[in-house]
């Protein structure tokens, strides 16, 4: 009897244990009930997971010669080969079927957005940690330096550095970065300002603690959630940039196509009527850079609380 009363005593807490909201909880539940936002991470995830698994899922390898056949170029939607293949989205001028070369494409594309941004968050936020924690002359360095940078258009100072420094990802991914820290940097100052008169902070000097773990102990978690934000948009950016480079023929070698150097090998064909070697690479771009700047928009609400609906 008395088991069964400690049973049913112990119900009610467990319920309540279960019912406990924490802040992961909480955080995935504001932002999936956005509906747009919703379906933006999916097509995200989606696209993420095409580039990531590009080698397994691809119906060819379109750089591989030994599956290309230069007699298949050009053809429309849904053709096939002379062996049989369907290409299902057509082919280019080379003969390469346009769906595969997309999926390595995207690949190509997301891992130089991916890498010059995490690269550019960490030095941005280093400097624009150093910059708010310091202050005095230092602060007016580096903020003069980052002004000078962000007054010239991005594609402008992109452009310059890869005609020093030629083709290539590495090189690309090299000018991205220096295109892009300035953003990381006024961010993340502008952020550490406002906790560095904090009364925490402020302790922490007092017990004579060190710089470094003021700096990222305390200041640099309560920076996270605008740069959380920033980096989200400024990876759509530099996809985007990525592609206007490599259209120009300035970003990536022919042997190692993004999305932008696929619509560029179209380009010469649209008056012909071929289309859809540039049409769909374009398509799978926009797609790219609106989900990723719907995904920034939610969190900047969810984290933003003064921002929320």
């Amino acid at each position: 009897m008395s088991e069964a009363i400690d049973s049913t005593a112990e119900a009610p807490g467990t319920a309540a244990n279960a019912g406990v909201e924490t802040p992961f909880r909480r955080f995935v539940s504001d932002f999936f009930d956005s509906k747009v936002a919703s379906a933006a991470a999916v097509v995200l995830g989606g696209i993420v997971f095409i580039a990531v698994f590009a080698p397994w899922i691809s119906p060819q390898n379109p750089y591989d010669l030994a599956q290309v056949s230069i007699l298949d170029s050009k053809l429309v939607p849904g053709a096939k080969s002379m062996e049989g293949w369907t290409f299902w989205l057509g082919t280019d001028g080379a003969g390469r079927d346009l769906l595969s070369a997309m999926f390595y494409g995207l690949r190509i594309s997301l891992g130089v957005g991916v890498m010059s941004g995490i690269v550019a968050m960490c030095i941005g936020a280093a400097i624009g940690l150093a910059a708010a924690y310091f202050g005095g002359r230092v602060d007016t360095l580096i903020m003069r330096i980052v002004d000078i940078q962000l007054s010239f258009p991005a594609i402008l100072v992109a452009l310059i550095l890869l005609a020093l420094l030629g083709k290539g990802v590495d090189k690309i991914i090299v000018a991205l970065i220096i295109v892009q820290w300035a953003y990381y940097a006024r961010t993340v100052r502008g952020s550490a300002l406002v906790e560095r008169n904090k009364e925490y902070i402020e302790a922490a000097t007092c017990l004579a603690l060190g710089h470094n773990r003021i700096v990222f102990r305390h200041m640099l978690p309560n920076c996270l959630p605008p740069l959380i934000v920033v980096g989200t948009i400024q990876t759509a950016h530099a996809i985007s940039l990525e592609a206007t480079l490599s259209f120009l023929g300035v970003g990536l070698p022919i042997s190692e196509p993004s999305l932008g150097l696929l619509i560029a090998n179209g380009f010469d064909y649209m008056l012909s009527g071929k289309y859809w070697i540039s049409f769909f690479p374009g398509v799978a771009l926009l797609i790219t850079i609106v989900s990723i700047n719907l995904v920034g928009d939610q969190l900047r609400d969810v984290l933003n609380p003064r921002l929320q609906r």
